[in-house]
């Protein structure tokens, strides 16, 4: 998977940039609310999956940039395909980046496969940026079906990380996390 790094922008607070990697690499929740509540009615969602991502780093991330290994497991237990026949999904990742605490991805594109429980693929090309919320990291990934079921539809990913603490940075380093993750494709 290639991750490309943004235009650079003023830094952020460390532990913000922090979850904003972790959850940029992890390609990123808020429950998801119905079509309705956004007055569009139920069939104008394709599909919308609820799951949890892990992303693991190895070495941990510290303040002093370096290069480490990340690896993403992302898993929709429970969708609701307008067709009736994708049940759940999955999707990975594994690649190396150099990076520290507090010189991370600001924004970030890649090209996603979604594995779904009827065997077949969907492959977006995506692009993500992240924002705190409540003392966690939303990251908020949107782009276009490009391969595979759904091809021609547009995607909202939405992950929630928790945010690591200064102290994890300063000593061992941050290595992984997990939260809650929502898709929709529409």
């Amino acid at each position: 998977m290639a991750v490309e790094r943004a235009r650079p922008r003023a830094r952020a607070r460390v532990c913000v940039r922090a979850l904003a990697m972790i959850a940029a690499l992890g390609m990123v929740a808020t429950p998801m609310t119905s079509a309705s509540a956004h007055g569009h009615d139920r069939g104008s969602a394709l599909l919308q999956c609820q799951g949890t991502e892990s992303v693991t780093y190895s070495p941990g991330v510290t303040f002093g940039a370096r290069q480490f290994d990340v690896t993403t497991d992302g898993r929709f237990v429970s969708c609701l395909d307008a067709g009736g026949k994708v049940r759940s999904g999955s999707y990975g990742e594994k690649f190396s980046l150099f990076a520290g605490c507090d010189d991370l991805l600001d924004g970030f594109t890649a090209r996603r496969t979604f594995r779904w429980s009827t065997g077949d693929t969907s492959v977006a090309e995506i692009s993500g940026s992240s924002t705190e919320v409540a003392g966690q990291v939303v990251t908020t990934i949107t782009g276009k079906v490009v391969e595979g079921r759904f091809k021609g539809h547009g995607a909202v990913e939405v992950i929630t990380l928790p945010q690591p603490g200064v102290l994890q940075c300063l000593t061992t380093g941050f290595t992984g996390a997990t939260g809650v993750t929502t898709l929709t494709i529409a």
